[in-house]
């Protein structure tokens, strides 16, 4: 069994005005199997934790500690995170002009693995989950995200997920945006991954949807800042800017899907 451990977690970034504080001691144990939620409104630290776990080299890491497995995540590079089995699917897919979506996901493949998977069985892996995640042959020989939508790059998303099998993702908002039938289709996707066995990480300003529809349930949701009572009226609020762990008392699900004697008045 895989554990990802935060413990005490504050890390800050350099603005015109100097340095600022954004994550203020962020604890969190996420093992094999689990799904857990971040929620909280937009500049409250949700997709620094996510880029902070990845390796984004903008926030500095003040004081605490990321371990997976007891190896200090925080003292891996980017790539040593992808080879030890960290994912981060982000808010912002960004385009890759001149790279083919093809060598992008052999390559990455390639180097989380130490070795290129076998060409006949790698094509027929690639072919079924953009089948499963409604992803045109075709974009296998576009460039990555270059002229995507922002539905089609979320789905991008997920498709590294599945062929990469990951110990560890991270998805930043990954059900942000999306109509209603890319979202079940990236819900369906995320639910295919996390039945491998590994740890998910949703955040999302409410109820993270993409990981609401699993098959399994979040085991903690991590709050971010004060939580609106729409989202889920049972759970505490937090302070601002200050993250608390909480298990819910309900299944977390969208608003939308809340039982009627749970929705808000």
């Amino acid at each position: 069994m895989s554990t990802l451990e935060i413990k005490d977690l504050h890390v800050s970034i350099e603005t015109e005005q100097g340095t600022k504080e954004i994550l203020k001691g962020v604890s969190l144990t996420i093992k094999t199997g689990e799904t857990h939620a971040i929620m909280g409104p937009n500049g409250s630290g949700k997709s620094t934790l996510a880029s902070t776990i990845a390796g984004h080299p903008r926030y500095n890491v003040t004081r605490g500690t990321i371990t997976l497995d007891g190896e200090d995540v925080l003292a891996m590079t980017v790539d040593q995170r992808a080879r030890a089995g960290v994912f981060l699917a982000m808010q912002y897919p960004v385009e890759v002009p001149g790279v083919t979506m093809t060598n992008f996901l052999r390559t990455a493949k390639t180097a989380i693995d130490g070795e290129a998977p076998a060409l006949r069985t790698w094509t027929k892996d690639v072919k079924a989950a953009m089948q499963q995640l409604r992803i045109d042959a075709d974009f296998a020989q576009r460039n990555v995200n270059e002229g995507f939508s922002g539905g089609e790059k979320k789905r991008v998303e997920i498709l590294q997920l599945e062929l990469f099998k990951p110990k560890f993702a991270v998805l930043d908002e990954t059900d942000s945006g999306l109509d209603v039938d890319a979202l079940k289709v990236v819900s369906e996707g995320v639910n295919r991954a996390h039945a491998t066995g590994n740890m998910v990480l949703c955040s999302s300003p409410t109820t993270p949807a993409s990981c609401a529809t699993s098959s399994r349930t979040s085991s903690t949701c991590l709050l971010m800042a004060r939580l609106s009572k729409r989202a889920a009226p049972n759970w505490p609020t937090a302070s601002k800017k200050k993250a608390t762990t909480v298990t819910p008392r309900a299944p977390v699900q969208p608003p939308s899907l809340l039982p009627q004697q749970h929705r808000p008045s």
